[in-house]
Formats: structure tokens, C-alpha cells, sequence
């Protein structure tokens, strides 16, 4: 099977470049895969899982959206943020998730600005989901 290169950036780190097989991403659409010799473009990431496969493993990163941009031999991942599955403090983000069902459910939430809600809540759940892997 062909490979590629495969560099996950942050802000504030990049992930070790890797040699990859296949790339599932969490497009704003719906997910996508990329493959070697896949058509060059930059595609919009949303909340959710990016799973890496490698000749030797199976990878998952939780991620809250960024860009991929796929060029001639390669893909870049820009993400704002990133976790690998291993990497995930589970009681963290249970209490992450809880916090954002408590700002939800509360009495008060009008003052709320509800996208931020969401997106809070979007990323607790997806995190443990990917923890799970």
C-alpha cells in the first residue's frame, strides 16, 4: 500500500511527522479519508476524530476542528487543539462534560451564548469518545 507524510500542527506543538497509509478526518461535511495520490486541496475540519493508520498501527486524535491541506506527498493537519487517545485524562473531561450539561440545563442559561455551549459540549463528548479507543 502507498504511504505519505503526515505532519499534525498546534499553536503551541507539532506532533511527530509520520508516515502514514490512510487519514480520516471530521470535515464540517461529514468525514473524509485521504490516501496517497489523493487530489490536492485545503478541507475545513469540525469537532471529532481523526484516525491515522500507519503500517504497523491504528491511531485516533481527538480534535476541536482546524484545516487539512494535502499536497504533492503529504498532508498537514492544522488543528487549535489535538489529543491522542492514550493522552486523554478521562476524569477531565467527565468533568468537562458535566460542566457543560450543568451551564446547559441551568435556569440562567439565557445570558449563555448558546454556539459555545454547544461547542463545549461537542468537545467534552468527543473526547471521551476517542478516549475509548
Amino acid at each position: 500500500m502507498s504511504t505519505f507524510n503526515l505532519d499534525v500542527v498546534t499553536p503551541t506543538r507539532n506532533l511527530e511527522e509520520m508516515v502514514v497509509s490512510y487519514i480520516r478526518c471530521p470535515g464540517l461535511d461529514g468525514s473524509f479519508g485521504i490516501m496517497a495520490n489523493h487530489q490536492e486541496g485545503i478541507f475545513s475540519l469540525d469537532i471529532g476524530e481523526i484516525m491515522i493508520k500507519t503500517k504497523s498501527e491504528t491511531k485516533y486524535l481527538s480534535t476541536s476542528g482546524g484545516f487539512a491541506e494535502i499536497v504533492n506527498d503529504g498532508v498537514s493537519i492544522l488543528v487549535e487543539t489535538v489529543e491522542s487517545a492514550s493522552d486523554i485524562d478521562i476524569p477531565r473531561a467527565e468533568a468537562a462534560l458535566q460542566r457543560a450539561r450543568d451551564r446547559k440545563s441551568s435556569s440562567d442559561n439565557e445570558n449563555l451564548d448558546q454556539a459555545r455551549l454547544e461547542n463545549a459540549l461537542s468537545r467534552a463528548l468527543n473526547r471521551l469518545q476517542v478516549a475509548k479507543k
